[in-house]
């Protein structure tokens, strides 16, 4: 549908911190679905298609466990092509007896679980577009129960699991953060992105080209949260898709208007979120 394609500007990678990798690495294989792209022994790309990595583990020196009530990552979001997908990985997960949350969010389906080291993960599918309602810029979401029922019936329960499908992408990342408004003003200002829902005073959600959302911002752990210690388990960095140099550039020039750092590590340009979730711009 083109939502996570240029000329729109979306989340294409997220990188996460685990306190052991080996045992993340089973995790991800054998409950999720990823295959490795590239492994060291700290650190892991993980892929559907055997070319290209939407996410990657990372277990850093001295890692401590999640220390709760702190700005990072909520959860990221793995989008799946089809909705039998959906129904054969629900099949998946009752073989191998794990445990999900769900919702109807209207404008999608999803299935929502932790892996070991308390990382936030979404799976689930887009209705479409069509089917979306708007409302003065506004797009309706809801938390209405699955139809496990009607879904179900799009799967094949006697097909052997194969793992998540070629064409899953990131869809999109949820971020605890310490406040909104700076925030909100770092995300549409800075970064472009335009508010297409907001949950009260507590949550925004943003998008590129009428998206539901590509990165969605909450303050449930507390106005004012901290950010994590830089080695604790949770988001290292997540990685927004430029349509083009051109774009980029604008992008930098618009962030420091407002008073943001862009740097360049390795030719990568890196900014932080005024909660101190690390960002980085690529095309």
């Amino acid at each position: 549908m083109g939502f996570h394609s240029k000329p729109n500007t979306f989340v294409g990678h997220v990188k996460i911190k685990v306190e052991n990798l080996e045992r993340s690495l089973k995790y991800y294989q054998e409950v999720i679905g990823f295959n490795v792209l590239e492994q060291t022994k700290t650190t892991a790309k993980l892929t559907t298609d055997g070319k290209t990595s939407i996410l990657s583990l990372e277990q850093p020196e001295n890692v401590v466990l999640n220390q709760g009530r702190t700005t990072g990552l909520y959860h990221f979001a793995i989008l799946l092509p089809h909705r039998s997908d959906l129904a054969n990985i629900v099949f998946h997960f009752i073989d191998k007896g794990i445990r999900i949350g769900s919702s109807d969010h209207l404008v999608s389906e999803a299935l929502y679980l932790s892996d070991p080291d308390g990382n936030g993960i979404e799976i689930y599918i887009d209705r479409d577009p069509s089917d979306w309602t708007w409302n003065n810029g506004e797009v309706a979401m809801t938390v209405d129960p699955l139809n496990f029922e009607d879904l179900l019936s799009n799967g094949k329960q006697e097909k052997p699991w194969e793992g998540l499908p070629v064409g899953t992408v990131m869809g999109h990342i949820h971020l605890h953060v310490s406040e909104l408004k700076k925030t909100e003003e770092f995300y549409t200002k800075g970064l472009g992105f335009e508010v297409v829902n907001r949950y009260g005073a507590q949550a925004l959600f943003i998008s590129t080209g009428k998206y539901h959302h590509h990165i969605g911002l909450n303050t449930w752990n507390g106005v004012g949260a901290p950010p994590p210690p830089a080695n604790s388990v949770g988001l290292e960095s997540f990685t927004l898709i430029l349509p083009n140099e051109e774009a980029r550039d604008h992008v930098v020039a618009n962030l420091e208007s407002i008073g943001a750092t862009v740097t360049v590590e390795n030719d990568i340009f890196i900014t932080f979120d005024p909660s101190g979730n690390r960002i980085q711009l690529e095309i």
